[in-house]
């Protein structure tokens, strides 16, 4: 009995076998690289910066495949790889077409003039980037991006509602000392972040007074002294410069 039960196992085996050889044959058709072409292409995207040209450019290669032969992945990278573009959603649509949504990067900041962050803090290459001049400027090391951006938050909140203080940067040099840029193009030299609160609740503090008579605003300040700080004015204010602390 055992011996019978062996062999309907290995017969049924075989049938098996040879019943799935010919499915695996017409399924290899079926799904063949020609077969049902992709032949459309329909895209999603505000196009700020992607141009329907690249993304057709990025695309095109994957036209003309079979609808079940084309490579979802490879057509998403190959279109995720253009400068501006966060993410791809790609799908197809029987017959003949791929369906593509496009989401761009924001770009938040400027980093070290020709580069850019976008808003989910990734810095990234594009295409005009120096040129982006409404953008923040932030620049140091590549390492401390997350902390620049952190110090940029801070200094923003520290002058809000200041009258004549917009601050449009910050900077961090290799040895550690930062610098707030205004709008106004004036820079103000802070150095080490842990006297960073201090030193700019000093200077705001007596800004008011600081200021009066002087209509163009002041060129560079540096806060980096024990009790006080020093303060330039533009070469076209004829005002004495004044000593403030010790």
């Amino acid at each position: 009995m055992k011996g019978a039960a062996a062999t309907r196992i290995v017969a049924w085996a075989i049938a098996i076998t040879l019943v799935a050889l010919p499915i695996v044959g017409v399924m290899q058709g079926w799904f063949a690289v020609g077969r049902w072409p992709v032949t459309q292409l329909k895209v999603e995207a505000e196009f700020a910066h992607v141009s329907a040209e690249q993304i057709r450019s990025a695309a095109i290669p994957f036209l003309g495949k079979g609808f079940f032969a084309t490579n979802l992945e490879d057509v998403r990278a190959s279109i995720g790889a253009l400068p501006w573009v966060e993410s791809v959603e790609v799908r197809k649509r029987w017959p003949d077409t791929l369906l593509v949504r496009i989401y761009e990067r924001q770009p938040f900041a400027r980093w070290n003039e020709d580069r850019l962050i976008s808003r989910q803090g990734l810095v990234f290459d594009a295409p005009g980037a120096d040129q982006m001049g409404d953008l923040p400027r932030l620049s140091g090391p590549d390492s401390r991006l997350a902390e620049v951006v952190s110090f940029y938050a801070q200094v923003r909140k520290a002058f809000e509602g200041r009258a004549g203080l917009s601050v449009t940067g910050v900077s961090l040099t290799q040895r550690g000392s930062w610098s707030v840029i205004m709008d106004s193009g004036a820079q103000i030299v802070i150095g080490d972040r842990e006297q960073a609160d201090r030193r700019l609740a000093r200077f705001l503090d007596v800004y008011p007074q600081l200021i009066a008579g002087h209509r163009g605003g002041f060129a560079y300040a540096d806060l980096r002294y024990t009790n006080g700080f020093a303060i330039r004015w533009p070469p076209s204010d004829n005002t004495a410069t004044p000593k403030v602390g010790t």
